[in-house]
């Protein structure tokens, strides 16, 4: 939903939305032209029903629980309204950084110099490789040997320089010579040369030897302007041929090769696969097969890791079998290597890991899950603004065609996939960009925000764009990024964002506000509860607004505080109701909706008990109670407009419960409600409604027809309900519905 949706009515029907307070400003407005004044003016706050869905369909995966139901409970099965409840994060990802150094013996792609490969790296690297299922293994071996030089083309970190080593080895080609990476494609046959300090330049080299010799040369590095071209190919080739010998050149997904070169696509073998073969080369089958049984290994295989990590994980499993590691060690090397992922992404200077590219990472992390075009969109204008940073006088360029999907996503570990995104228009079908592990976006938000604190300036200049846009789904990962920002260091995210949000006269800036703390608490950060409690007697009514929102949200989890809180606001409210003037209409309407959320939480039997024990209290306790309750029985099954009501589907399963206290509950509310002049008319229209419903579900009407009589303790009150059953009109006018003689005729007369 928009920003713009109209507020449900607060007590007595309620009014417009009463206008910020004079003087009110906000640190982050932005300097006044037209349309920022024509958008203020449009500015209204969205009702908090609304504001609250937005929230659930459009929050990550690491803040929910397979389903709506992570956000705490309601009564529509598969999709429950609160925001409370599981957990999916924690110390494990937020606490402190688990600092661990890991060796990746041969897996290395970093080769410094020239230099023959020793056998025994050769031969342990064979003893525990494998390739990927109906893999052509075999015709590369075959087109090495009749082209003496092949292009093997695959991301980083997925096997491909031992995948080189192997078809080498294949081939017959020894020793292996490792050529400098800063061998270039002009260069390449210069480089397929005996060594001047061999000191036998027959062994292995040469015709007549026997045995041919091999080169490796891991990461060519090209670009525009210098291309690997086939020429250089040919001349490499007669040069090898020469020597009888064989070369392998390693390139990644993004090298510029000119159309004639056919580079060979390398495809990573299955993880599980190279662990089991890199085990049994270190233990025997039987111990091999226990640890693959382990649930850590299970759990790190279930993550994607990269092959690297796959044998640094067999090397430390070889350890514990040996009584060597700990199984801590071994649970928690997972995390390490994921980590130490996301620090060497923002660790590496631009020729390898690009000013852009580290933009989209952190897009990526924010809109995790999310429609790829919107995060490559807001990762251009994240770039921009960390452009700036570094240079305040340089105009931020962004290339308008740039990296390809495919190898944006492969330098991400993530992956793209066709799914439903929820709409303000319904779910619509959209291309989406996740990390294969969905702990990345976590730990990398982290790394950013801590590690890297000189990019704060342009984190959160992109942030404070990102709640101002129109789109919900924007505007909610906006808090949910800085929900993780506030788990992290809970002060700056306060001082810095929060707190900047809280104070704006924007209505949409508030907002993005409470859902992040909202979230900020469903990560466990602490104190979350004692802000609200502060800000809720605040002088600044919109921090005082914004107390109200959070604790409807996170309110189940503590109703009886969250409703101590509401009313003790509504009482200090309510102190000025003899002066309209300063009575806070749209405030009033706030505590009403916040109790309506509470009432459709999974905590509702609890609050349902404490709205009935308060109910005669002083008339401000009175209208927040039946302003929520009333409020709370409009809503409806998937907001359909003729779905089953909540509090009616409620109601049934209360009524087969062996006290029906509940039950019981929800009928006295009703009947307050329809018998307090303030709230009889909006009491009956939604009763109109229900009946309506009715005539097109029998499983609302079997519900209502058991709650009505109990709606009927005086002639008074049924005097109104036959009233209402005998004259209201049905759709577009038309004669009462036949379903409403139906219930008429549940009604005791009295």
């Amino acid at each position: 939903m928009s920003g713009q949706d109209q507020p449900a009515a607060g007590p007595g029907g309620g009014s417009p939305a009463a206008a910020p307070a004079p003087g009110e400003t906000a640190p982050d407005e932005a300097p006044k032209d037209g349309a920022a004044e024509e958008s203020e003016e449009r500015d209204q706050p969205q009702n908090a029903w609304s504001a609250r869905r937005d929230l659930v369909d459009h929050s990550p995966r690491t803040m929910r629980v397979g389903t709506r139901a992570g956000f705490g409970g309601g009564y529509t099965a598969g999709d429950q309204h609160g925001v409370s409840g599981g957990r999916v994060t924690g110390d494990v990802v937020m606490g402190s950084k688990t600092v661990h150094h890991w060796t990746f013996p041969g897996l290395s792609t970093a080769v410094s110099a020239s230099g023959e490969i020793p056998r025994g790296t050769l031969e342990r690297l064979a003893a525990s490789f494998v390739t990927a299922d109906g893999d052509d293994f075999d015709d590369l071996v075959l087109r090495l040997r009749r082209e003496r030089v092949l292009v093997l083309s695959g991301a980083r970190f997925t096997g491909r320089r031992t995948a080189a080593l192997m078809l080498l080895r294949a081939v017959g080609a020894t020793p292996v010579l490792a050529l400098d990476r800063d061998t270039t494609p002009a260069s390449l046959a210069d480089r397929l040369t005996t060594r001047d300090d061999d000191p036998d330049p027959g062994r292995g080299a040469g015709r007549g030897s026997g045995r041919a010799r091999g080169y490796v040369l891991c990461d060519l590095a090209t670009r525009r302007g210098n291309a690997l071209r086939e020429t250089h190919l040919l001349g490499a080739a007669d040069r090898l041929a020469e020597q009888d010998a064989y070369a392998v050149i390693t390139v990644g997904p993004a090298a510029v090769l000119e159309d004639d070169v056919s580079a060979a696509d390398w495809r990573p073998p299955a993880a599980e696969n190279v662990l089991a073969a890199h085990l049994r080369a270190r233990t025997t089958d039987a111990t091999a097969g226990r640890l693959l049984g382990l649930p850590e290994v299970k759990e790190f295989l279930d993550h994607g890791h990269q092959l690297r990590e796959v044998a640094a994980f067999a090397q430390l499993l070889g350890r514990y079998a040996a009584g060597e590691a700990t199984e801590q060690e071994v649970a928690g090397f997972s995390l390490a290597s994921l980590e130490s992922q996301v620090q060497e992404w923002f660790e590496e200077d631009e020729t390898t890991v690009h000013l852009r590219d580290k933009a989209f990472l952190v897009a990526l992390a924010a809109f995790d899950d999310g429609p790829y075009a919107l995060t490559a969109e807001l990762s251009d204008l994240l770039y921009g603004f960390l452009q700036q940073t570094e240079n305040r006088a340089r105009v931020p360029e962004v290339p308008v065609f740039g990296t390809h999907i495919g190898k944006r996503l492969q330098l991400a570990r993530a992956h793209r996939y066709t799914a439903e995104e929820h709409t303000e228009w319904g779910p619509v079908t959209q291309t989406k960009a996740a990390f294969h592990d969905e702990r990345a976006a976590l730990v990398l938000l982290r790394e950013v925000w801590t590690g890297h604190p000189s990019a704060r300036p342009a984190l959160i200049a992109w942030l404070r764009r990102l709640a101002d846009d129109g789109r919900p789904l924007v505007r909610t990962r906006a808090a949910s990024t800085v929900a993780v920002l506030a788990r992290t260091d809970l002060p700056s995210a306060m001082a810095l964002v929060i707190e900047v949000w809280a104070t704006s006269n924007r209505f949409r800036h508030r907002l993005v506000a409470v859902n992040s703390l909202t979230l900020a608490h469903h990560i466990d950060t602490p104190n979350i509860p004692r802000i609200l409690d502060a800000w809720s007697t605040a002088e600044d009514r919109r921090l005082r607004w914004v107390a109200v929102r959070a604790y409807a949200l996170i309110g189940p989890e503590r109703p009886a505080q969250a409703l101590a809180a509401l009313r003790d606001a509504t009482r200090a409210l309510y102190r000025h109701r003899g002066d309209p003037d300063d009575f806070d209409v749209e405030m009033a309407r706030e505590l009403a909706e916040a109790v309506e959320l509470l009432l459709l939480s999974r905590a509702a039997d609890e609050v349902l008990a404490d709205l009935l024990s308060r109910l005669d209290d002083e008339r401000a306790v009175r209208d927040l109670s039946l302003g929520g309750f009333v409020n709370a029985c409009r809503r409806t099954e998937g907001d359909e407009r003729y779905g089953t009501p909540l509090v009616l589907s409620w109601y049934a399963r209360a009524s087969a419960d062996d006290d029906g206290t509940a039950a019981q509950g929800i009928a006295r509310l009703w009947r307050e409600a329809l018998d307090d002049p303030q709230y009889t008319r909006p009491a009956l229209d939604t009763l109109r409604d229900w009946v309506l419903i009715a005539s097109r579900s029998t499983t609302a009407e079997w519900a209502l027809a058991a709650l009505l009589p109990r709606l009927v303790t005086t002639p008074t009150e049924y005097q109104r309900l036959s009233h209402l059953l005998r004259t209201m009109p049905g759709e577009d006018g038309n004669p009462p519905p036949e379903v409403a003689a139906r219930l008429l005729s549940t009604l005791p007369p009295r």
